[in-house]
Parts: C-alpha cells; structure tokens; sequence
C-alpha cells in the first residue's frame, strides 16, 4: 500500500494501492496498441489535443496548488508558480514542435529527395520526482506526445495525486485510451517495466543511486535512458556586482521551496572585498523568512519533504560545525523547528571547507555554505571541485568576464546575475553524477525521437 505523509503535520494526508502485476501488463500492452495510431496523428492534430491536455489541467489550478502543498509541504503562496512553470514550459514545446520535428533535408533535385525524418520511440516510462513534480514531469511528457510517443508516467509516492491530476486532464482532452497512463509503483514494479521489452526509453529525475539503479535494469538492452539526478549549485559574487541584487536572488535561489531544488544554491564563493557585506547582507535577508505551516498565505518557508530528509540536514550541519563551521543564523527566528518534525530552520554556513561532506554531498533543504575567495582562479578551482554539474552561476556587471569563465566551468548551464531557473528555449543538461541526457528547447525532442533516412532517386 502507498502511504503519503504530509510533512505538515506528518499524518498520512494519501493511500493508494500500488498496480498489480496484471494492472502493469495491460497498461504496457494497451500502450503498444495505442501507439500503431498515435505515432501517425499528424503533428497538428497531436498539437491540438496536446494543449487542450494543457489547458484543462491548468483550468483546475486551485485544487492542484492545494493538493500539490499538503502532499511536499511547498507554500501554498508558491504553488502558483508551479502552475505558471508548468504553462511555460507546455506553450514553448507546443510552439516549437514544427521546428523541432521537422525533416531534415540532405539532397533535394531533379534527380534526389533525401532526408531525415524524426521517428517516435515508442512508449516512454517517465519516473518524476516529488521536488517539483509538475515542472519536472511537463519537460518529458508533452514533448514526448507531441513526437508521437506513448507515456506510462510512474510519480514519486510523495505525490501520487500529480500523475492523477493530469492523468485526468488527459482524458478530457481527447488523447486516446493508453497513449497516456499512470501507474503507482514499487521500486521492484518499477525495476521489472524497465526491463520489459515493451518500454523504448526511461526518463528519470532523482538521486544519483536512483538512476544508477535505472541503468542497472536497463542491463544489456539497447535503449538509452535520459537522467537528471543530483546537483551542488556553485555562484560566484565577483567584487563588481550590484550586491543587493546578488543577496536577494541568491537568497532565493538557496530557500526557495526549502531549498529542495535540483538547481538550487548550495554553495557560494564571494570576492573578499565584498565578503563582510555579502554576509551581513544574506544574514538579514534569511533572518526575515517565516518558516511555519504551508497552509499559511504569509509563509515563505516550509518543511522539507519527510523526517528522514530533515535529520539528513540537520546532521550534515552538525558535522559541519563540529568540523569548525558556523551557522550565523539566529534559530529563535524559527521556533516551530524541532527535531521531531520537518520543519528545519535555514542555515547559512561559514568558516566552511571542502573537506566537509555539507560542501561536497547534496543537501537538499534551506541550508548554504559560503566561503570567501582572493581571486577568479580560486573560484574557478572550487566551482569545479564537485562531482555534479547541473547549473552555475556568476554575478558581476562585466558581461565579457562571464562569458570567459562561464566557459571553464563544469557545468550544464551557466547563469549571470540569476539562479534556479529555466528558460524552456534552453537545453535542461548535466555533466558528471548530474546525468545525461537533454529535456526542453528544440534538442529536447531529438531523444524522444529516432533517425530515419530516406533517399529516393528518380528514374
């Protein structure tokens, strides 16, 4: 049985039955039917029914925002932009498909018609996580049935309701029975569908273990599979930036949805010249969030995910500062903060080092590191001093510079005078333990679909 616990107040908030064996089997073979038909909709066709999917689902926002804000505890105040993310990113791929998935021409004359056509896969097996679990989910399915694909789309069991919610808006859009379904699922459920021959591609967002146990059950098949998995997000204050600008964004960059962001800021390196104010600075901005129940229109800050994830912090911050660190911070801001429950009080980290696992390890919740560097060289040393690489950032007025260092930095996008954000004209990519693999903007489509030539030659 599936159990969602609400970190608001951890009482089971969700109980569903996971699928059956039978359950599993029908889906994958109702998706192979399905597919005969959908793969050959013409694109406009497909296009129509993708956004009318888009539209209904986005028409019942209020229920979803609510739903969305019990089961991961996300400010109900922020939940909107979930929704607005979710449009974006929807209304881009709609627009862009055309481009996308249009043949590419090798030869056309008198004589020869060649190109390359973009072929669906087939049925796709989307696992999303519960951290962002529309956003997350949206780069891989709408793109995914605009190429002509079949989804089966397994959400985490933090946040059944998702899969639900837009398994709903699916079907009243019109998608035809088995071109999009859902299935709640155990990680040997899970395992055993990415073994079986009926799945073309996996589309997985989550921990490093977890993908590398994708790639397990994947074994000796001949299918690719896309990976976003962990990050360690790096910035870098240069002394020429607008420092009030920097402190704000990066201070959102760090606590936003409690800091359980894939791309969010975990680690800063500041010019030394402007390290005394960055601090005072990013100290006063933390000290004003309201970390209480998400339900509340006033609060910013919410609880993390589940107990387990709230010891992970709080243990990877003692280790820290028994290692030397300290937390400036003042903790009866937060209050509500105990160790029984989820509720974990931002922390900003000095006298910091990357001898400690708070520095190197994914943390996921409202916590930072910030350490002072002399020069560029240094932050470039400790900005690549990581084993992930999903986005980074600089922020400096001198838009040369960044363009210089953005290119010595291990990373799959880098940001200027931002953070924690994505362009959906923009390839969403990784480097190192972050994974493989591209979701959104035009390139997106081209792992959601296969080559196939054509060379024809009148006579």
């Amino acid at each position: 049985m599936l159990k969602t616990i609400t970190p608001i107040d951890n009482t089971i908030y969700v109980e569903r039955k996971f699928a059956t064996s039978e359950e599993i089997n029908n889906a994958l073979t109702l998706s192979k039917k399905a597919l005969i038909d959908w793969r050959h909709n013409p694109l406009e066709e497909r296009k129509k029914i993708v956004s009318l999917f888009v539209e209904k689902f986005l028409a019942n926002d209020k229920e979803v925002e609510e739903e969305l804000c019990r089961q991961m505890g996300r400010p109900i105040s922020q939940c909107n932009g979930e929704m607005k993310g979710f449009k974006e990113r929807a209304l881009y791929m709609i627009e862009k498909s055309n481009e996308a998935l249009q043949n590419v021409v090798s030869k056309k004359n008198k004589e020869f018609d060649n190109f390359i056509a973009k072929e669906p896969l087939g049925t796709i097996f989307v696992i999303a996580p519960w951290n962002y679990p529309y956003n997350t989910s949206v780069n891989s399915i709408v793109p995914s049935l605009l190429a002509g694909n079949c989804v089966i789309l397994k959400h985490s069991s933090q946040t059944p309701l998702c899969a639900e919610q837009l398994y709903k808006a699916a079907r009243s859009s019109g998608l035809p029975d088995g071109v999009f379904q859902y299935l709640h699922l155990d990680h040997n459920s899970t395992s055993k569908i990415i073994e079986d021959k009926r799945i073309d591609h996996v589309l997985f967002t989550g921990s490093v273990s977890g993908g590398k146990q994708v790639k397990r059950s994947i074994g000796e098949r001949f299918i690719n599979a896309g990976l976003e998995l962990g990050g360690k997000d790096p910035a870098y204050v240069r002394k020429d930036c607008n420092l009030d600008h920097a402190i704000e964004n990066l201070a959102d960059g760090v606590f936003y949805n409690s800091g359980q962001s894939c791309c969010g800021i975990e680690r800063i390196y500041v010019d030394i010249e402007v390290y005394d104010h960055f601090i005072e600075g990013i100290k006063n901005f933390t000290e004003k969030y309201i970390l209480d129940d998400p339900l509340k229109k006033e609060t910013n800050l919410g609880p993390v995910v589940r107990l387990s994830a709230a010891q992970f912090i709080r243990d990877q911050i003692k280790d820290a500062i028994s290692n030397g660190a300290q937390d400036i911070i003042d903790k009866n801001n937060f209050n509500i903060s105990k160790d029984d429950n989820c509720y974990v009080s931002p922390s900003v980290l000095v006298n910091v080092d990357h001898s400690m696992k708070f520095m190197m390890d994914e943390t996921f919740g409202p916590s930072v590191g910030i350490m002072k560097v002399y020069n560029e060289k240094e932050a470039e040393a400790l900005m690549n001093d990581s084993p992930y690489g999903l986005t980074a950032s600089i922020w400096t007025k001198d838009k040369e510079f960044a363009l210089k260092f953005g290119k010595k930095i291990h990373t799959g996008t880098f940001f200027m005078n931002r953070c924690d954000y994505l362009d959906p004209g923009l390839a969403w990519t990784g480097v190192k333990d972050t994974g493989v693999g591209v979701t959104l903007s035009v390139l997106g489509f081209d792992h959601l679909t296969r080559a196939k030539s054509y060379h024809y030659r009148a006579v």
